[in-house]
């Protein structure tokens, strides 16, 4: 395989080396004691061990995503096989086995739904920072169409922040990164204010430098990020029974400049971390966007009963401006400038209720609803300037869109026996969305797109059931079989040139989920070994694809993809020193029918020809894959502890993590379209007390210097008088020293 596979392939080779000694160690006596840390989840609306919920999820908790200083989707999901991000200028989209609402249309709703402390967020800007001061993050895999708030085709992430203490406590942390240069710092402060009332305040704040030169202005290193981010929460227990947490997370994030670069079409990927951008009329590259999203969860014990409610609002602007690398593949600067804009505007609120029956009884449940609106407005600025074909144009289109959805749901534990349960859930969903679409030249002439029109309506409804047989094969070993249904509402085109009313609405898409999985804890809970196998099929699934032959984006519906797979971890506590966390998937997703597809760069004229639309509307992608989806990925973490002098300990972590190779190009072109597969390490080197009220530490990150892209497209003429690929480069090797303090 190549290199950064084979990497990690030997680190996983290297976790079972101990493994028969080990095992033998953990019969001894002295040995007992050793378990792992219960982990607590509320996959299922109850707080429950991650052992017993039969769903296939990974969890972070809080203190291992600091450790790992993890402070956005791209770095997280490189610990969690079969989960990806799409690393874009615009929206970074998020894949759960192989599905996930492409970037390119930016009124999507995400089919991998994101809930932050149990608000919905299905727009990627709905939070700036979200790994900040967390409690844990779950990664669901597979529809999760019941139990949460709506859109939960592929999968769920919750995020669940970090809540107010019984006692006082404090902390602050502060570390400088080299390559970026530029510092992070954060803290927090928690604990009681009265004997009901307990509060929590956290801040972070960032000032780093990027990893690519713009040679336009003078090397500036790019994108630059300056953010500041804040999250105040109060808790409020009464002693009969109820209790109420309000909380509020602040954020402004800049980014400044561009993380795209110029390379050819005819080779490999090869991307090199220079490139040149000047400034347009619509301002300076980058991003900027301020958010607030307040949520209000109460719990209030009716006899054994308990009703909650989670109230959400979220609140964003934002305005993104993007420009391409000037350089030809030569290194010579073109002579053309193109750009474009994003204002967007965001207002959501939201409401939950649920009752939950007792638990320990023959028949448990759980009943609610729930009900959301939103307002979301998006202008799109695109302009050219393109000196060798002697024209000029500034074009603005203006989308407005009004939702609202309420769904009921229920879901049900039936105890057949002591050792057997049945789980059957339902959730009914209605959906309405009208919305609007205007374009206009501002000034020209423009005659690269077409300017127009368009409004719509939609009005759904429907019922996404699941149902589970769970059973206790031994009191170590938990098995289960699942089927769920899930969906995402339909919506409205809103950043393509040239749409009109009959290309202005897509479909709404449907998925389902078989899956059989394994979970069991062993060596008197030293030991945790979970694993499942899947198919998910999706029908109409919703599809934005940019055609370079067109040079426009293409959104609608494709017929019909599955993905069949296995996924397992490990978590191992080897000895009182050492311990292994280890996870990896394998997945297959195609299309399985795609009629009227774009042509792919792999496919011959006489298969498909772009210049005849014919060919086009008769070009059926059945069989070929889905992009930005690698068949393997995997990650292993070796964490290694010595007591030193003076109550000094040592504390480390090596984390290996990495994907096969996968197309990032929607064309899916076998050159410049394909990251070839990759392993990046990971290194934490800590030196603390025993009692850890500080610490020093250095962490390295993709120690091995990988250069990878989250995708990649053709920027054809006469967009630009010299056709070439961009590529939106991730970050390189990164070392950073970090400092802490708890009181």
């Amino acid at each position: 395989m190549k290199k950064g596979i084979s990497i990690l392939a030997m680190a996983f080779a290297l976790t079972a080396l101990p493994g028969l000694s080990a095992a033998q160690e953990a019969a001894e006596p002295d040995d007992q004691t050793r378990k792992l840390a219960t982990v607590t989840v509320t996959a299922q609306k109850r707080e429950e061990s991650l052992q017993d919920v039969p769903i296939s999820m990974e969890v972070m908790t809080g203190d291992k995503l600091a450790d790992l200083q993890i402070n956005d989707f791209q770095d997280m999901t490189r610990y969690v096989p079969n989960v990806a991000v799409q690393l874009t200028a615009g929206n970074n989209v998020i894949y759960i086995r192989g599905f996930g609402s492409p970037a390119a249309n930016f009124s999507f709703d995400q089919a991998v739904s994101l809930y932050i402390d149990g608000v919905y967020a299905g727009k990627s800007r709905q939070t700036q920072g979200p790994f900040f001061d967390l409690e844990r993050v779950e990664v669901l895999r597979g529809p999760q169409g019941a139990l949460f708030g709506k859109n939960t085709a592929a999968g769920a992430v919750s995020i669940v922040s970090a809540g107010p203490t019984d006692t006082f406590e404090g902390a602050v942390k502060a570390s400088y990164n080299f390559d970026l240069e530029g510092y992070e710092v954060s803290g927090h402060v928690s604990g009681p204010i009265t004997d009901k009332l307990s509060g929590r305040l956290a801040v972070k704040q960032v000032d780093q430098d990027g990893w690519i030169s713009n040679l336009g202005k003078g090397g500036q290193k790019e994108p630059a990020v300056e953010q500041f981010l804040a999250r105040a929460t109060l808790r409020y227990e009464a002693d009969a029974g109820f209790d109420y947490t309000v909380k509020a997370d602040f954020g402004d994030n800049r980014r400044i400049g561009g993380m795209n670069v110029s390379g050819r079409l005819d080779i490999p990927q090869n991307p090199d971390l220079t490139r040149f951008s000047v400034d347009s009329v619509v301002g300076e590259e980058g991003t900027e966007a301020t958010s607030w999203l307040v949520s209000g969860t109460g719990n209030w014990d009716i006899g054994e009963y308990t009703l909650t409610s989670v109230t959400g609002y979220s609140w964003f602007r934002a305005d993104i401006n993007n420009y391409f690398d000037q350089q030809a593949p030569d290194g010579t600067v073109v002579a053309n400038s193109v750009y474009n804009s994003y204002p967007e505007h965001f207002r959501q609120v939201s409401q939950e209720l649920r009752l939950l029956s007792p638990t320990g009884r023959k028949f448990e449940y759980i009943v609610g609803g729930y009900y959301d609106s939103a307002r979301y407005q998006l202008t799109q600025l695109g302009g050219f300037n393109i000196a060798a074909f002697a024209y000029e144009g500034l074009g603005r289109t203006d989308f407005s869109q009004f939702s609202k959805s309420y769904s009921l749901f229920g879901q049900g534990t039936y105890h057949l026996t002591d050792t057997v349960r049945a789980i059957g859930s339902l959730r009914y969903s209605n959906s309405d969305k009208r919305a609007s679409f205007d374009g206009e030249l501002i000034y020209g002439p423009y005659p690269l797109r077409p300017l127009t029109q368009a409004e719509g309506s939609i009005s759904e409804d429907g019922i996404d059931p699941s149902l589970t047989l769970q059973w206790d094969v031994h009191p170590t070993t938990m098995a289960y079989v699942t089927y769920g249904q899930g969906s995402k509402s339909g919506g409205f085109v809103g950043n393509t040139y040239g749409t009109v009313d009959s290309t202005f609405t897509y479909e709404p898409e449907e998925s389902e989920s078989f899956e059989v999985g394994l979970k069991s804890t062993l060596l008197d809970g030293a030991l945790v070994l979970n694993g499942a196998i899947y198919e998910t099929s999706f029908k109409d699934l919703q599809t934005s694809v940019y055609d370079p032959n067109l040079s426009t984006y293409i959104t609608g519906n494709a017929a019909s993809a599955k993905s069949t797979g296995i996924e397992a971890s490990m978590a191992w506590v080897v000895s009182d020193r050492f311990s292994i966390n280890a996870s990896a998937a394998y997945q297959d997703a195609k299309y399985e029918d795609y009629p009227g597809a774009a042509c792919l760069a792999s496919q011959p004229l006489s298969e498909c020809n772009p210049a005849v639309p014919s060919s086009v509307a008769q070009n059926n992608l059945a069989g070929r894959p889905l992009p930005y989806i690698s068949d393997f990925s995997g990650n292993v973490q070796l964490n290694y502890t010595q007591d030193l002098w003076n109550d000094l300990v040592f504390d480390s972590i090596l984390a290996v993590t990495g994907r096969s190779k996968y197309f990032d190009s929607d064309n899916q072109s076998p050159t410049y379209g394909l990251q070839k597969g990759f392993a990046k390490v990971d290194l934490r080197l800590q030196i603390a007390p025993q009692d850890n009220r500080w610490h020093l530490a250095l962490v390295g990150k993709n120690l091995t210097d990988e250069i990878t892209t989250g995708s990649a497209f053709n920027l054809p003429t006469p967009i630009t008088s010299v056709s070439r690929a961009i590529f939106y480069v991730e970050p390189p090797r990164t070392i950073a020293v970090e400092a802490g303090l708890r009181f």
